[in-house]
């Protein structure tokens, strides 16, 4: 009995010392012609609404070409992002950027590396098929001043090298810069199912959310490839968190769609915690 008691106080502690912060992961397929009814202007208003109606704190987008960048950062009016295109460290090439609720969340900095050899200049990392980049930023909650680490990336889709060393390369820069032991997330397109080496190698180094949360919602894939009609059950689009500090409430993937679409070949990822 006194053990339960004291479990309970535990718990209680922890959620009266807790908030409740909300994160996306989100693959929007970059703007490309060849899409045809799928290419971006014919499911870019419904993607943006989509992600107005469930609210993140904080989203991770990959695959997103400054046109796209430029529409979501004029159409979710309540958000701002960090990031650089992945080409020049500017303006060039796809983002990996985070959107964030500038209502809620102050930025205090940010920073992007490249997944190669050289992370801090534009590269391409070993086997990869392309430069790859992760994007993150420390961000302070406007009343209650709790701090957050957001990292997001996008994993090479050919080169396994790549994708070994670019899990060590995140995972030691959360070492790195996570010196006052802050909660941190990491969002992401890994290319990879989960019963791969990379991702076992991130499993072991944080929590992925699905297997922790405490409520799992939705198809067991995120990769649709606008197969409507298709069941979803290739997964590479993953949150992870660190294995302190963290209660995963809620998992879900997110399969809303009008006219039998879909806004993205992807479906986003969306997490409900409560952070110490």
């Amino acid at each position: 009995m006194k053990k339960i008691v004291l479990m309970a106080l535990g718990l209680f502690a922890f959620n009266a010392k807790a908030q409740d912060v909300k994160v996306m992961t989100y693959n929007i397929r970059l703007d490309v012609a060849s899409d045809g009814e799928n290419r971006w202007d014919n499911r870019k208003e419904l993607l943006a609404k989509q992600v107005q109606f469930y609210e993140p704190d904080f989203m991770g987008v990959q695959e997103a070409l400054p046109n796209q960048m430029k529409y979501l950062g004029e159409a979710l009016t309540d958000y701002d992002y960090v990031g650089v295109g992945r080409d020049d460290g500017k303006d060039k090439g796809e983002f990996s950027a985070i959107f964030y609720n500038k209502t809620k969340y102050k930025m205090l900095e940010n920073h992007t590396f490249w997944l190669s050899e050289t992370p801090n200049v534009p590269s391409k990392g070993w086997d990869a098929a392309y430069n790859r980049v992760c994007t993150y930023g420390l961000f302070e909650n406007h009343k209650t001043k709790q701090k957050i680490w957001i990292f997001n990336t996008h994993f090479d889709h050919v080169g396994n090298l790549a994708r070994q060393n670019s899990v060590k390369l995140i995972t030691d820069k959360i070492k790195e810069v996570n010196k006052d032991d802050f909660p941190f997330v990491v969002t992401g397109d890994f290319n990879l199912e989960e019963n791969t080496e990379s991702i076992k190698a991130m499993s072991a180094e944080l929590n992925d959310s699905k297997k922790t949360a405490q409520f799992v919602f939705g198809p067991d894939g995120t990769f649709n490839a606008f197969e409507f009609h298709k069941p979803v059950t290739t997964r590479i689009d993953y949150i992870f968190t660190a294995k302190k500090k963290m209660k995963v409430l809620k998992y879900a993937v997110l399969s809303d769609s009008k006219d039998c679409r879909y806004p993205s070949d992807h479906l986003p990822v969306y997490i409900e915690l409560k952070v110490k």
